[in-house]
């Protein structure tokens, strides 16, 4: 029951920190703001973590650490290289559109500290890499990825598309849901903008027989 009751206080404190960074900005926001919202004592704060870059350390580790794990365990469910990306990109979108308070402090206030980037890149994001590498090797292995795709650059790039989608969403006037991208993303990422050759040189024939017959 004490367990209980620590563990609900720990919760209610880094719900609070969201709560506050996002209010004030995570270097304008006091400890002391903090525990009021928590609605505990100032030195209660100190019984959880060390300091207020504590606070957000632990707050970023633990979001993160949640969301690969769901995501790691969803993904083996999904059928084919392109629906499981679809699972990894809805669980990266949705894990901010449900909470803006969130989505401020990670894509606006933590970009404010490059110690703070360059150690969370050191950390969950390796791991985050991890599961995107995994799937596009088994796309490659079942033949629905191209075998030369360099996999490290892939990884990067659907994390930056997906990344920036938040970015503009938590930016801008939040009016529609940023989960529904999921699907576009992931058919951009794997098909990109440029026609097949095929597809180009076939077109104007394929044009002229549809003029024949009338088509438009």
């Amino acid at each position: 029951m004490a367990r209980r009751k620590s563990d609900e206080k720990r919760r209610r404190i880094l719900e609070a920190a969201v709560r506050v960074f996002a209010r004030k900005g995570y270097h304008g926001a006091k400890v002391a703001e903090v525990a009021r919202r928590a609605g505990v004592a100032d030195g209660t704060i100190y019984l959880y973590f060390r300091n207020k870059e504590d606070i957000l350390v632990s707050l970023f580790d633990e979001v993160m650490a949640e969301h690969v794990t769901r995501a790691r365990a969803q993904v083996p469910r999904a059928v084919g290289a392109a629906a499981k990306l679809r699972v990894i990109a809805e669980h990266h979108l949705r894990l901010f559109s449900g909470n803006e308070d969130l989505a401020v402090v990670f894509q606006v206030e933590l970009r404010q500290s490059t110690r703070f980037l360059e150690r969370f890149t050191a950390s969950w994001l390796q791991d985050y890499f991890a599961l995107l590498g995994e799937v596009l090797a088994e796309g490659q292995r079942r033949g629905e990825i191209r075998p030369e795709l360099n996999r490290k650059l892939a990884t990067k790039a659907l994390f930056g598309i997906l990344d920036e989608m938040v970015t503009s969403w938590t930016l801008g006037r939040k009016d529609y849901d940023v989960g529904t991208l999921a699907e576009p993303v992931v058919d951009l990422f794997l098909r990109g903008a440029h026609v097949p050759a095929r597809t180009a040189k076939a077109s104007p024939a394929l044009h002229a027989v549809a003029s024949a017959r009338g088509g438009r």
